[in-house]
């Protein structure tokens, strides 16, 4: 019997999706829900699972080629048997030597496996999260931040390395992430992936159509800073996940948009709707270009929530594991690029939304105290580009003046004061 392989729905808007890559070939024996063939959109990649057992029979588009939500990929034998599968005559191997199906080196996505050989790496030292323990791209990167991170051992009773670290949306990158390109032509043109199509689409939009505006301000992280230190401890061992500066941050905008609601709003069709929900995005840089999920109703999460979301999001995002639905429907958006060492930057309105806070270095400067001494504190600019076709001069500087006052005093967010 043939099977079809269809492509999904995608997601709300998106109709369709460009081949990126398919991880078998016509006579590649297939498992019911292996990934098959990889879909890249404007918003994500998606993995296409296998819809039966059996062979692959044909595929109908090529990497590169477009293709619509419902079209036939490809077809399934599912009674079938590979060319290069083991007849059932043949001897059966011991039961205590059996071997198993799939190498972990067989199991590996092209992408994945490039990484690998790039780095120079033993898949079968590194762990993997995806279905039936499959190695995805996430878990090289958080190895080769593990490896960069941990010491070789001096001696071979040398105590074993820790346990790698858990991604975060707040990581900084490695060396590893960003390898030297390999000497080559002087010129090379390659065609732009359907997601980076649209992230610039989105950031001319933006230009385009938004009376943009950025508003500075700069923010004291001793009380932040150290309210983190004296409780980390205690809140990674309860929750499972520690405790960062994007909490507080969230929850000091939640606060700021409460008081000022055009901050949360957007302009449709001639009228201005006023959101009385929070649902925050979190930009990520992966390297595959910014996408920005969305941590739905921050104003009812508890620090360990939104932690725990941003987390998630970040690790991934990194694996290309997104859904539409993440990345849909926020009303403000907040980006660190101090992770990367920005000290100032402008940060781009994400269309419909009003305004977008960016997030800087924490850097150690001379300050003058209010009693006239100079001391040196752990500053942090901050950005709030806006529309000022809705939000004017004077609310725009009062929602950063707000969200400094909640992070230099956290007692205010705890309190809502």
């Amino acid at each position: 019997m043939t099977v079809e392989i269809k492509v999904p729905v995608l997601g709300e808007s998106v109709s369709e999706a460009t081949v990126a890559k398919w991880f078998k070939q016509p006579g590649d024996a297939v498992d019911l829900d292996e990934p098959i063939v990889e879909l890249e959109t404007d918003k994500v990649t998606v993995e296409v699972p296998s819809p039966a057992a059996g062979v692959l029979k044909a595929i109908a588009f090529e990497d590169g080629q477009d293709v619509g939500v419902g079209a036939v990929l490809g077809t399934i034998d599912d009674k079938a048997v590979a060319a290069s599968a083991p007849s059932a005559a043949a001897a059966p191997a011991p039961a205590a030597a059996a071997a198993p199906a799939v190498s972990a080196e067989d199991a590996l996505s092209p992408a994945v496996k490039k990484l690998i050989d790039e780095n120079h790496l033993d898949a079968s030292t590194i762990v993997g999260s995806g279905k039936d323990g499959r190695i995805v791209k996430g878990d090289v990167l958080a190895h080769l931040e593990n490896k960069a991170a941990t010491p070789a051992p001096a001696s071979a009773s040398a105590s074993a390395p820790a346990a790698a670290p858990k991604a975060s949306a707040a990581t900084a990158p490695t060396a590893a992430q960003y390898p030297p390109r390999p000497i080559g032509p002087r010129e090379e043109r390659v065609p732009m992936t359907r997601l980076r199509k649209r992230i610039a689409e989105r950031l001319k939009e933006a230009q385009n159509t938004a009376a943009m505006l950025t508003t500075f301000n700069e923010v004291d992280m001793t009380n932040v800073m150290d309210l983190r230190k004296r409780f980390k401890d205690g809140f990674e061992k309860k929750h499972g996940v520690k405790l960062g500066f994007m909490s507080f941050f969230t929850k000091a905008v939640v606060t700021a948009l409460r008081e000022l609601p055009a901050v949360n709003a957007e302009i449709n069709d001639g009228d201005i709707i006023f959101k009385n929900h929070y649902d925050i995005g979190v930009a990520v840089g992966t390297e595959n270009g910014l996408v920005v999920p969305v941590v739905r109703d921050c104003d009812s999460l508890g620090f360990a929530q939104i932690e725990q979301s941003i987390n998630d999001f970040g690790r991934r995002a990194r694996e290309g594991r997104l859904t539409m639905d993440e990345m849909s429907g926020g009303t403000f958006t907040i980006t660190n690029g101090g992770i990367f060492g920005s000290l100032l930057s402008t940060p781009i309105l994400n269309p419909p939304q009003s305004g977008i806070l960016g997030m800087h270095k924490i850097q150690m400067r001379p300050m003058v105290m209010p009693d006239g001494s100079i001391e040196a504190r752990p500053m942090m600019y901050l950005a709030l580009s806006y529309d000022h076709r809705i939000v004017d001069g004077r609310e725009a500087v009062t929602f950063l003046v707000r969200v400094k006052e909640c992070i230099e005093d956290p007692d205010r967010i705890m309190l809502d004061a």
